[in-house]
């Protein structure tokens, strides 16, 4: 990390754009869902784990390229699966670090803003049932931080930093 890069924790973000785009090189109808998985049809596909060691960030993409596992707790997919042949491990791996280094300038000389307006046209739609540690209820973007507004049954608005969110 730099002392001018934007905060931190918006680095999922810029996993997650770099990570779609990388990805739907392979296969169309990839999703992010909040605030770094990857879904086809609900179906998880990738995930990206952060972990700050000082002023460095880890960043750790885990992605289904050929296999699957069966009999998860929730559902899962691969690209092999979706496109019918999987890419090439070493190939994929340059394209993804190519695509967020690509992402990560603009994060740096843009800050948010860009990132966050492809992250929005890549995820889940506005109105899509979540669930999460705060409760139920509906997405409703990003606010300007990256954090996910969740709007609650009675009508408010919680913002959501961190957790798991599930689509229900």
């Amino acid at each position: 990390m730099r002392p001018d890069d934007p905060p931190a924790p918006t680095l999922a973000l810029v996993a997650a754009v770099a990570l779609h785009e990388a990805a739907s090189l392979h296969t169309v109808g990839l999703q992010i869902k909040w605030p770094n998985d990857l879904v086809a049809d609900e179906r998880k596909v990738a995930g990206i784990l952060l972990e700050r060691e000082g002023e460095a960030v880890v960043i750790g993409f885990g992605v289904n390229l050929a296999y699957h596992p069966p009999g998860l707790d929730r559902p899962a997919t691969s690209l092999a699966a979706l496109a019918g042949a999987a890419p090439e491990p070493a190939v994929f791996a340059e394209t993804l670090a190519e695509t967020f280094a690509r992402w990560l300038v603009r994060w740096r000389a843009e800050g948010l803003g860009p990132v966050r307006r492809h992250w929005l046209n890549a995820a889940h739609p506005v109105g899509t049932a979540l669930s999460t540690v705060e409760g139920e209820g509906l997405f409703e973007g990003l606010d300007d931080s990256g954090a996910l507004r969740l709007k609650r049954p009675d009508g408010s608005t919680r913002l959501i930093h961190a957790g798991d969110v599930f689509l229900i």
